[in-house]
């Protein structure tokens, strides 16, 4: 009886629709997807990579670096640290919507599913050291983490409409087809990215493995689909501006259009200067952003109902 109480107690102090903190955590959620990118970029621009060399020990018999891994080991495991960072924000926003788990399904399932992939990120992390940096598992935890940063957007737009009681106009046909093509391009644009990273310098530790593949046709199989992409967000701006009553579409399209510019940028400039580690770094940034600009463009453009709620059981 007691413990039924303390279940109802903590319980009821938990919101019963989306507040100010539910959408913080969604924003903290995408903040911290971005982040882990980022700083698992600069474990393997460090070539800290193999800073730690097991798993899910960092070196045989102990959990934490030890000194002779020198800062290598430092900044591998810290990079590691992160992941518990993002599981305690996953797990509040969770516990936040507790309340609503039957009224907002569609946010329930957001969150579970970035909660789930935060240990799948573990795990091809894991697989990443064992097999020495293997330039395709690199790959795959990239991707993975790119695709988390997708749908922590979707939720954080989802949040923000039902903070802000926004209606969603429906869009047309056109538009929506428009908005799956440019986050399909730019997903295209991404994966082949990290294909022509494989092939490039930095392994993240002198002895890894890289592709074999010559970078004068890998370089132009990731900058077709940009092409493309610009041509697809150009078309879904005409189309955004030619509908009326939906300007957050046109906010999305030109946020699109300053991703593509910047993050086309610093792949130009760094491709011309020997791919300094400085631009490099940015250039994830700019991925991550590009993930962002792409998936808020095919959110907007997607025809949907008027509410994000979805029916109550």
């Amino acid at each position: 009886m007691s413990s039924d109480l303390a279940s109802k107690s903590w319980a009821d102090k938990l919101p019963t629709k989306v507040t100010r903190l539910v959408h913080g955590l969604a924003i903290a959620s995408l903040i911290s997807q971005i982040g882990i990118i980022v700083t698992g970029g600069a474990v393997r621009l460090t070539k800290s990579g193999l800073g730690c060399s097991q798993w899910p020990n960092c070196v045989p018999g102990s959990m934490t670096p030890v000194p002779e891994m020198g800062i290598h080991g430092l900044i591998e495991f810290g990079n590691r640290l992160l992941t518990f960072v993002l599981l305690v924000i996953a797990i509040a926003f969770l516990v936040s919507i507790w309340n609503m788990r039957k009224s907002h399904t569609t946010l329930c399932k957001l969150g579970l599913v970035l909660l789930i992939g935060i240990p799948g990120q573990g795990v091809i992390g894991g697989i990443t050291v064992l097999t020495s940096l293997n330039p395709w598992v690199v790959s795959l935890h990239f991707l993975l983490s790119a695709s988390l940063v997708a749908l922590a957007t979707i939720l954080v737009n989802r949040t923000r409409r039902e903070l802000k009681h926004d209606e969603a106009p429906a869009t047309s046909k056109a538009i929506a087809q428009v908005g799956t093509l440019v986050l399909l391009l730019a997903s295209i644009a991404i994966i082949m990215g990290t294909i022509v990273t494989g092939t490039g310098p930095h392994a993240g530790d002198a002895d890894a493995p890289r592709h074999m593949f010559d970078p004068r046709i890998v370089t132009p199989l990731h900058t077709g689909p940009v092409y493309l992409l610009i041509l697809a967000t150009i078309a879904f701006m005409v189309l955004a501006y030619r509908t009326t009553g939906n300007p957050k579409l046109r906010t999305a399209g030109w946020w699109m259009v300053v991703a593509i510019l910047i993050q086309g940028a610093i792949g130009y400039i760094q491709h011309l200067n020997g791919l300094p580690v400085a631009l490099v770094l940015l250039h994830m940034l700019g991925a991550s952003m590009l993930m962002v600009a792409a998936t808020n463009v095919w959110d907007r453009a997607s025809l949907m109902p008027k509410s994000v709620r979805v029916e109550q059981d």
